[in-house]
Parts: structure tokens; sequence; C-alpha cells
């Protein structure tokens, strides 16, 4: 159970996978980051969507059949993620199309968090923003075309370096 009170912020990403879907590539690399105590799975559920259109949960040993070792998920699911909220999410899935809904908390941001409720303080608004997005609004600002990088390589410093810092 999630220590509420010592939690970090909890986010959740969907995920969609083509018809044939999940391959594993990036499994590792979230196993990684649960191993290393950054994030914990709260709830890790894969829905499918047939040519149809109906969508059904996939079961865990149906993943591993496709050469995916999803062993550390088996359990994760505490059913956080209901129907309707299943059910929200498969209506944006293509037909014939999968997708991966993970539900987890930053590890490491909950000594932060902590202590800023317990100063009082509160969160108001936190935001995603897909990294596709951020690349092409790069290449705008420095005059690019679309896919290349032009300039934007020393716009990125801007928007990763601290304001009070060097230039």
């Amino acid at each position: 159970m999630v220590d509420l009170e010592q939690s970090g912020p909890i986010d959740y990403v969907v995920v969609e996978f083509p018809p044939g879907g999940l391959r594993g590539d990036a499994f590792p690399l979230l196993t990684d980051l649960v191993d290393r105590g950054i994030i914990r799975a709260l709830d890790f559920t894969v829905v499918g969507r047939d040519a149809d259109g109906a969508f059904a949960v996939v079961d865990f040993d149906e993943v591993t059949a496709n050469s995916v070792d999803m062993t550390l998920f088996h359990g994760v699911t505490h059913d956080v993620l209901d129907d309707d909220d299943l059910r929200d999410v498969a209506r944006r899935v293509r037909p014939g199309y999968s997708v991966a809904i993970l539900l987890y908390e930053n590890l490491w941001a909950a000594p932060l968090a902590t202590a800023l409720r317990h100063s009082g303080a509160q969160l108001l608004e936190s935001r995603r923003f897909p990294v596709q997005a951020i690349l092409a609004k790069l290449d705008s600002m420095a005059g690019a075309a679309p896919g290349t990088l032009g300039d934007a390589p020393a716009r990125r410093a801007d928007l990763t370096r601290r304001p009070d810092a060097p230039a």
C-alpha cells in the first residue's frame, strides 16, 4: 500500500501499440526504473481493441507469449483503474491496436513532495508535453524547416538552463 503522507506525485501514461504490438524493447528500461527505485508501478493494464471495435483487457500471459517478460508486473494491479477508466481509454484506441496503461508513483520526487505538503504547499497544476510537440516548437522558433534541428539545440539549452545560471 502507498503511504500517501510520504508519497511522490502519481502519474499515468497510455501508450498505443500497432497490431502485433508489444515487442518488448522498452520493458527492460521500465524495469530498470522500478529496480532503481525511481518509480513504483501502482497499476498496469494492457487493453486490446479488436477489428470490430470491442475492447478487452489482455491477460499478462498473452503478453509474455509475445516474448515480453512481464513478470515484474504480475500482481501489480491494485484495481485503481476501474472498468470505466479502461473503457474511456479504449474508446480512443484504434481498432486492431492495443494500449498499455501504467499508473506509477514518482519515488524520486517523494521527499520534495512530502516537504512541500508539510509546509502547507499544494500542487496547482502538473502537465506533460509530448516530445514531438516540443521539438516541433523548438524547430519553428529556430526558423528551421520541420523535422530539422536548425539552431534548435541552442534553444533547447535555454529551456534546461536555470534562469540564474551563466549563459
